[in-house]
Formats: structure tokens, C-alpha cells, sequence
């Protein structure tokens, strides 16, 4: 058992800013000992802000030289492998963003490198962290759905709409676009709802022109900014996954969540504007309207209401979700979810979905290997 976690993390984008160090800083026992960003004068002001002793511009050169027990990586989806599998060898913790990797064969190389240095890892696909997908897996596991026939998600947002060049539609950084971005997400979902997935039919789209080069002036492979997946589960049941970065959506946060799972004995349905609207109903097969399902973290005086940003903000840095179960872990030498064998199956999903796409046809989940 450890007192404390010595943690470093490698990214300084406004992502670390937002969720990781916050959370960190209201984790005990994490110690935040350094940060690596590739613009020293950016990562130096992200140190200051947050009383960070050491800053380095050179991941390597900080596992080198830094005593660290655990890594946070939240940089470009094709630097996740390298830094993991550095990170490991030397005997750290690893929690690295989603997607794991570029592709299933990185992703399947870093989960054996983690089995083999004994390494508690974390993919963090937030939203099952939210008191809403909570909810609704303790409804599920009390069989409220009875057999599972089908879902269908959305997630809509409104990142891809500008013109620019970024990082996030370019395939060769990135591996997809609003399918690993943002469709992992609720892939994630779907499948810790519904279980295995056997079946994968896609499209991959792309809505905005963007430049033909990069800012170094190198053409580049755009990736979709809009994605639609069909899932078949092994229990038979069906899943609809669309993900978009190119839809209007005027709301804080420039998105919105839409949950519908449907089965034998039931019908529930979720959805938030991050703004005003965080609200999960229900049906059973015997009922003729829906009810209101209240979620706990929500309820003041008997009545569900509360701020649904202080919500969101409060499930990872007061109660210590996802990043402060990490850090837990990593202390007591037990595991937490999603592992980096989560991350990978997710992966192997994404490579199916783009397979599908690329050949138009239904890909078997045994193909992707």
C-alpha cells in the first residue's frame, strides 16, 4: 500500500487543464511531480497554475529523469503507444486516453506489455463514470430491460464544423476521427450494457473541406467527421452508435446525448444538453406511460435538480471518479476499469467499423486480429 502516488502526465492541452489536474489535486494521495508539453512556455504556465515542480518539453527525458509511480497520457492518439510502452518498461502505472491506440495491433501490444510488468492500467471513457450511465447499469444488472432487443445512441457535437486543419481529422495522427473521438465513448457503452459484440457494419463520412496539408505543408488521409455504426451483440441484441463533430448544437458544451434501450420487460431513455436537461425515463412492459427515474447525485430535498456542470465536474474531482480510482488503484495495487483489455476491445471494434466502411460490407469481429 502506498501513502502516495507520485504521478507525472504528458499532455499540457486544455483537456489536462479541465480534468486531469483538478481531479488529481483533489485525490490525496497523488502527488503531482512534473508535466511534459511539447510548448515549454504553455506547459511552464500550466505548472505554475497548478504548483507543478518540474516541467519538461521531451516525454523521454521525464521518465529518464523523474521518480514516478503512475503516467497520465493525454496527447495525440499516435504518441499513446510509444510513451505507454516506455512508461511500462519503466515500472509505471498507466492511464492513457481514449482510443488506446491507432489500431488494434498497437493496442493488443500494449495490453501484453502491461500484463508483463504487472501494471494497473485505466482507459477513461468518462461518460460511464456519470451518474446517468450509472444508473442505468444498476437498472440493467436488476434486469429492468428483461431480454435486451436494441439500443440506440447519439452523440452529437460541433467541433468539426470549422474548416481548419486539426489533428483530430488526420488519419495518420489520429487513426479515425468522430469514430474514435467520440464514438468510442458510446461503443464503450454499448458494449458494457449489452456485453460482446460479434458483428460490426459502419460509414465513415466526411461533411467539412478541410486543407489538403498540414501545418508542416505535408498532404494528409482526412479522417470522418461523422460516423454511424450498427452493432450485433452476441446475445442477439442490435446497437446503433452515431457519433458527429459536425452537428449545430448551441448549448455550453456544443453537444448532446441522446440514450434509447429497448427489451422485453422495459424501455429506458436518456438524454442531457449539459445546460438544462440531465433526465433518465423509464417504462416497464405493463405500464402505459413513463416515469421519471431519479438519479441520486442529483437529488436536493427530495426533488432531482442541482447544477448539471458542477454535476459533471464534481463526479470526478469531489467524488474521485475515473482519475481518483486510478490513483486509488495504483495505491492499494488493485485494479480498476476500464483496463487497457477494455481500451483494446473498443479498438478492435473501431477497426471493424473501418474495415466496414472501406469494403461496404458487415465485418465479423474475428477478422480483426
Amino acid at each position: 500500500m502506498m501513502e502516495k502516488v507520485r504521478v507525472g502526465i504528458v499532455g499540457t492541452s486544455w483537456w489536462a487543464d479541465t480534468m486531469y489536474l483538478p481531479s488529481l489535486v483533489g485525490t490525496k494521495k497523488a502527488i503531482i511531480t512534473s508535466c511534459c508539453g511539447r510548448n515549454e512556455e504553455h506547459a511552464q504556465k500550466l505548472a505554475k497554475l497548478w504548483n507543478i515542480p518540474k516541467v519538461y518539453t521531451d516525454w523521454k527525458t521525464m521518465l529518464n529523469e523523474e521518480p514516478l509511480d503512475a503516467l497520465i497520457i493525454t496527447t495525440p492518439n499516435d504518441t499513446h503507444c510509444p510513451i505507454t510502452l516506455a512508461a511500462l518498461e519503466k515500472g509505471l502505472h498507466v492511464l492513457c486516453e481514449k482510443p488506446l491506440a491507432l489500431d488494434y495491433t498497437e493496442a493488443r501490444c500494449m495490453v501484453e506489455a502491461a500484463k508483463e510488468h504487472k501494471a494497473i492500467t485505466m482507459v477513461p471513457f468518462t461518460y460511464s463514470f456519470l451518474p446517468m450511465t450509472q444508473t442505468i447499469k444498476g437498472l440493467l444488472n436488476e434486469g429492468y430491460l428483461g431480454k435486451p432487443y436494441h439500443l440506440n445512441f447519439r452523440y452529437n457535437a460541433n467541433y468539426g464544423r470549422s474548416p481548419e486543419y486539426s489533428w483530430r481529422f488526420d488519419q495518420e495522427r489520429a487513426g479515425s476521427g468522430s469514430l474514435g473521438d467520440i464514438g468510442s465513448h458510446f461503443i464503450y457503452l454499448a458494449v458494457w450494457f449489452f456485453g460482446a459484440v460479434t458483428h460490426v457494419s459502419a460509414e465513415l463520412c466526411t461533411f467539412i473541406e478541410r486543407p489538403d496539408i498540414d501545418p508542416s505543408g505535408q498532404p494528409y488521409l482526412r479522417a470522418d467527421d461523422y460516423s454511424i455504426i450498427v452493432l450485433t451483440f452476441s446475445n442477439g441484441a442490435k446497437g446503433v452508435v452515431q457519433a458527429t463533430t459536425v452537428a449545430h448544437e448551441p448549448t455550453p458544451w456544443g453537444q448532446t446525448h441522446y440514450f434509447d434501450l429497448h427489451g422485453s420487460k422495459g424501455t429506458l431513455r436518456g438524454w442531457t444538453d449539459w445546460e438544462n436537461t440531465y433526465k433518465l425515463i423509464g417504462a416497464k412492459a405493463e405500464e402505459q406511460q413513463f416515469q421519471e427515474i431519479e438519479i441520486p447525485e442529483l437529488m436536493q430535498d427530495g426533488q432531482q435538480q442541482g447544477d448539471i456542470q458542477k454535476m459533471y465536474k464534481e463526479t470526478f474531482r469531489k467524488r474521485g471518479q475515473m482519475t481518483g480510482e486510478f490513483i486509488e488503484a495504483v495505491a492499494s495495487g488493485k485494479t480498476c476499469r476500464p483496463t487497457f483489455e477494455d481500451g483494446a476491445e473498443i479498438q478492435k471494434i473501431l477497426d471493424a467499423a473501418f474495415l466496414s466502411s472501406q469494403e461496404g460490407r458487415k465485418v465479423e469481429m474475428k477478422e480483426i486480429c
